[in-house]
């Protein structure tokens, strides 16, 4: 069940928001967990008692965990708790990678292949396992306790608005709204949710959705019918949907919580306004930075090793393990490695060039990251450097793909509000919109472009057999 559908947004969320709503305060978060074992199960039957069980086996882990006094025992059943998620992420995750690269090599010198049934993987997967690690190793470091209860420990797990795509919340971040968020379960923040909520579907439905189609239908051309500008179009379009589609996710994601009381970090600031792939970094994805920081990039030493190299290196490959994060396959593994070698360059000289420019200096980091996306999109190397070498050479092309109004409208108005708030009036536009309490006009304003973004997106998605999202496969 995804959320731009019209069985989630007219059948499943208004009959949960009314149980929860009637539900007496000792009663709602177990409306809450049920709700979001329905909403799991309905989408991924089969794996719900894969994720049910190794919440169970987890909680009374780190319950044995805490309970011992000296480090050693703590720490041996850290690592048992870290061996199975980490395991079933790989076994699920990228045993077919894997197995399909070995027989590649085994198949050049002869020898059998080995033979394996490819596995399906389980929806989100990813995300709830980066989340079942922060529980463990928060309270291995004593940054929080355990939770009271097994039912909370699921609740923080399953909460299906980030169940699926995020945001990754680390656990100390949240574990004390388990218990606290029914007091900021105000009528504003109901409210605020709505908009929030329907603000992100319209990013997705009705932005994303239109420039993933052509995006879809350019980089399924054969390349020698590939023209120079269709080539960019393309990789614009995706680099556009991309955006639209899982910041328009986050912003459900955000929407729903809210409308329980429940407040979720921001997952994206102006991504495509930064001012260098560092800025970029801070700003697209940002729990899954947060996260890469906290429980890799500082294990390994961060800023505080004896050498520069050392410190490029930790760099480089916390980013190659971001990409191979993102997906089993090469193309993944490049995108990340690309975006760490732009981050190692920015740290020995680049930074500082990019820093007198100010915020000309988008123009550097916006053809970086489009060129990037063509990696991600493609998956196989030699499709990307053959899709790249049509954009850096020019090519007339055949006219097989001709862009139509829709498409040319939609274009401007996604490029228009990824470069929103380059303006410092359009921050405040922001701040106010999404941030700042809202007087009665303003909601009346909110109110109306809510209901016309829920009219339009929903007569978008009846109508359209278009309706991708990007990261549900990670």
């Amino acid at each position: 069940m995804v959320f731009s559908s019209i069985i989630f947004i007219f059948y499943f969320l208004p009959l949960f928001f009314l149980v929860y709503y009637l539900a007496d305060k000792k009663y709602k978060n177990a409306v809450i967990l049920c709700g979001s074992i329905f909403f799991y199960a309905w989408g991924a039957p089969r794996f719900i008692f894969i994720l049910l069980g190794t919440t169970i086996v987890d909680f009374f882990i780190v319950r044995q965990m805490a309970a011992q006094p000296k480090k050693r025992p703590r720490l041996a059943l850290m690592c048992v708790s870290l061996c199975i998620n980490l395991g079933l992420l790989f076994y699920f995750k990228y045993s077919n990678f894997f197995v399909e690269n070995i027989n590649q090599v085994l198949a050049r010198v002869g020898v059998k292949e080995i033979t394996w049934v490819k596995l399906v993987l389980p929806i989100g997967i990813s995300f709830y396992t980066f989340e079942t690690i922060t529980y463990v190793v928060d309270v291995y470091r004593g940054i929080h306790k355990p939770l009271r209860n097994f039912w909370d420990y699921q609740l923080y797990i399953i909460l299906f608005p980030k169940l699926i795509a995020g945001p990754i919340i680390r656990f100390h971040d949240f574990a004390d709204q388990i218990y606290d968020h029914t007091d900021f379960e105000t009528p504003d923040n109901r409210l605020r949710g709505i908009y929030r909520f329907f603000i992100g579907l319209g990013k997705k439905v009705l932005i994303a959705n239109v420039l993933g189609a052509s995006a879809d239908v350019i980089f399924k051309l054969p390349h020698d019918q590939l023209g120079t500008s269709t080539a960019w179009l393309g990789a614009l379009s995706y680099t556009f949907q991309i955006y639209f589609d899982f910041s328009g996710y986050s912003d459900m994601a955000i929407g729903l919580g809210l409308m329980m009381g429940f407040r979720f970090p921001e997952n994206f600031n102006n991504p495509y306004t930064a001012v260098s792939i560092t800025d970029f970094w801070r700003k697209w994805h940002i729990t899954l930075g947060n996260w890469m920081k906290n429980y890799l990039y500082i294990p390994l030493g961060g800023n505080r090793v004896k050498s520069n190299g050392r410190l490029y290196f930790n760099l480089w490959l916390v980013f190659l393990a971001s990409g191979l994060w993102h997906g089993a396959a090469w193309g993944f593994v490049i995108w990340g490695a690309y975006h760490g070698f732009f981050l190692v360059i920015e740290r020995v000289f680049l930074g500082k060039w990019l820093a007198k420019m100010g915020k000309a200096a988008v123009i550097y980091t916006l053809p970086v990251v489009i060129v990037g996306w063509v990696f991600f999109k493609t998956e196989h190397l030699h499709e990307s450097l053959s899709y790249i070498h049509q954009m850096l050479s020019w090519h007339k092309g055949s006219g097989a793909w001709i862009p139509d109004t829709e498409y040319i409208t939609v274009l401007i108005i996604a490029a228009f509000f990824s470069f929103f708030t380059i303006p410092e009036l359009g921050k405040r536009i922001q701040e106010k919109v999404f941030y700042k309490d809202h007087s009665l006009k303003m909601h009346f304003a909110m109110v109306v472009i809510t209901l016309l973004l829920c009219i339009i997106s929903a007569g978008r998605i009846t109508v359209s057999s278009f309706n991708p999202f990007i990261y549900f496969r990670f």
